[in-house]
C-alpha cells in the first residue's frame, strides 16, 4: 500500500473487480444516505409536521432498530448468501423511503424509519463481510479505500441536499427523498454485477481441503462458536463503544460546546465537517498502514486514547479566549478527533475481524456492528446530559476515561490474540484423525 495513490488504489483494490465494483455502490449509498441526513429531521418536522417529542421517539426507535440490524445481518450470512442479503437491505431501504412518501400517519413512518435503520445497519455489517472475503489480508487497505469513498459519497450528498434544503418548499423534500432511494437501487444493481464471495457465499471461514476438520467426541464436527457465549470477544464489543464516541462529539459535543460556551461564530460549525472530511480522504490510506495487521491495530487503539484526551482538553479550554481563539482552538480539537476517528476506523475493522474465531467471523462481525449503534443512542445523551452539563471538567474527564479504556483495550486485545495464536499453532500441531491409531 506505500507508495501508492488513493486513485491508484481506487483503480486495482484489494479485491479486484468485485472490490472496485462494491467500492463504487458504496460510495453512492453514501452519497444518497448524505442527501437523508441532511433533509430527514427538516423533512419530518416542516413537511410531516411533527413536534420534537415525537421526532426524538422517531429516531429514538430508529436507533434500537439499527442496533438489532448488525447482529441479524451476521447470523443471517451464516446460512444465505451474503450479495443476496445486501441487494435485499438495499431494495427494503428503497421500499421505505417509498413509503415515506405515500403515509402520513405517525405510526406507519416508524415503521418505515425503523426498517430503514435496520437495513442500514444490516447492510454495513454486510459489506464489512463481504470485504473480509474479498480483500482478505489486505482489509485494512480496503477499509481505508471504503472510508474516503463514503465520505466524499457523503459529502456530495449533503451539498446536493443543501439545493432542496434552499428551495424549501414539500416538492423539494420529497425530490431529496426520491434521489435517495435512487441511491439504493442503483447500488443494488451494482451489488449484482459482483460474484459470491469464496465458500458458495457463505461468510463462515471454510476451511482448506488438505485442512483436518475440528472434531469433539465421537467423531462429530465441533460446533461453530456462539459470540454470545464468547465472553473475551463481548469484552472486546463492550470497550469499542467508547471506542466510538469520537462521532458524537464531533456530530454533537463540538457544535453544541461552541454555540453555548464559548464566543465563536456559528459559521465555524460547518468548517467541522469539512475539515473531517478532507482529512479523512486525504490520511485514511496513510493512517490504515499503521493497521494492517493485528499489533498495528492495538498500537492504533493506544493513540485513539491519547489523541481524545487531547481533543478534549482543547475543547474544555476554549472557553477562555475571544471568538478567534475559541474558533482555532476548536478547529484543532475537530482534527485531533477526525485523527482519532481515522485511528479507531482502521483498529476497529482489523480487531473485530482477527479476535473472531475463524468458523464464525460472520455471527460475531455481526456482533461487533453493534458498537456504532449503541454509541450513535448512547453518545450524544453522555455528552448533554454529563459531559457538558459539567462543563470544561466535564471534557477533561471524558478524555480521561477514553485513554484508560483504551488503555484497558489495548491489553486485553494483546492477551486475546496471543491466546488465539497459541490455539491455532496447537491445531496446526495436532495430528490429524486420519493419522490416529
Amino acid at each position: 500500500m506505500r507508495g501508492k495513490g488513493l486513485w491508484a488504489q481506487l483503480r486495482r483494490p484489494p479485491g479486484g473487480r468485485d472490490a472496485r465494483i462494491m467500492l463504487l455502490a458504496q460510495g453512492v449509498d453514501r452519497t444518497g444516505s448524505g442527501v437523508w441526513a441532511a433533509a430527514s429531521v427538516l423533512y419530518f418536522t416542516y413537511v410531516c409536521g411533527m413536534d420534537a417529542g415525537r421526532l426524538g421517539l422517531l429516531l429514538g426507535v430508529g436507533a434500537v432498530a439499527g442496533i438489532v440490524g448488525s447482529p441479524l445481518a451476521g447470523r443471517a450470512a451464516e446460512r444465505l448468501p451474503v450479495r443476496g442479503l445486501l441487494i435485499g437491505c438495499h431494495l427494503l431501504r428503497v421500499a421505505t423511503m417509498g413509503l415515506l412518501l405515500v403515509v402520513d400517519h405517525f405510526a406507519a413512518l416508524l415503521l418505515s424509519v425503523a426498517l430503514t435503520c435496520l437495513a442500514e445497519r444490516g447492510a454495513k455489517t454486510l459489506e464489512m463481510l463481504f470485504a473480509t472475503r474479498v480483500a482478505g489480508e489486505r482489509r485494512a487497505t480496503y477499509q481505508a479505500l471504503f472510508r474516503s469513498v463514503a465520505n466524499g459519497g457523503y459529502a456530495v450528498g449533503t451539498g446536493f441536499a443543501a439545493i432542496g434544503l434552499a428551495v424549501g418548499s414539500a416538492t423539494a423534500y420529497r425530490a431529496l427523498i426520491v434521489a435517495n432511494a435512487l441511491s439504493y437501487l442503483l447500488a443494488a444493481a451494482l451489488i449484482r454485477r459482483t460474484a459470491e464471495p469464496a465458500g458458495r457465499g457463505l461468510v463462515a471461514e471454510v476451511p482448506p481441503p488438505s485442512a483436518p476438520a475440528q472434531e469433539v467426541a465421537g467423531g462429530e464436527p465441533a460446533a461453530v462458536p456462539s459470540p454470545w457465549r464468547d465472553r473475551g470477544y463481548l469484552l472486546f464489543v463492550l470497550l469499542d463503544l467508547p471506542m466510538c464516541l469520537d462521532d458524537s462529539v464531533l456530530n454533537v459535543g463540538l457544535p453544541l460546546w461552541l454555540i453555548h460556551h464559548t464566543d465563536a461564530p456559528h459559521a465555524v460549525v460547518p468548517a467541522f465537517l469539512t475539515l473531517n472530511t478532507v482529512m479523512v480522504v486525504v490520511l485514511q490510506l496513510r493512517v490504515s498502514a499503521w493497521a494492517e495487521n493485528p499489533r498495528g491495530a492495538t498500537t492504533a487503539v493506544g493513540w485513539y486514547g491519547v489523541l481524545l484526551l487531547a481533543s478534549c482538553g482543547l475543547i474544555a479550554l476554549s472557553t477562555g479566549g475571544g471568538p478567534v481563539a475559541a474558533s482555532l482552538t476548536l478547529l484543532a480539537a475537530a482534527a485531533l478527533v477526525t485523527l482519532a476517528e481515522l485511528m479507531r476506523s482502521v483498529s476497529s475493522w482489523e480487531l473485530a475481524v482477527s479476535l473472531a474465531p475463524p468458523r464464525a467471523k460472520a455471527s460475531y462481525l455481526g456482533v461487533a456492528g453493534m458498537s456504532q449503534s449503541v454509541q450513535k443512542s448512547v453518545g450524544p445523551m453522555l455528552l448533554t446530559g454529563a459531559v457538558m452539563a459539567a462543563g470544561p471538567v466535564g471534557w477533561l474527564a471524558l478524555g480521561a476515561a477514553s485513554t484508560g479504556l483504551a488503555a484497558v483495550q489495548r491489553r486485553a486485545s494483546l492477551r486475546r490474540l496471543a491466546a488465539l495464536e497459541a490455539t491455532a499453532g496447537a491445531v496446526a500441531g495436532a495430528p490429524s484423525s486420519s493419522a490416529v491409531g
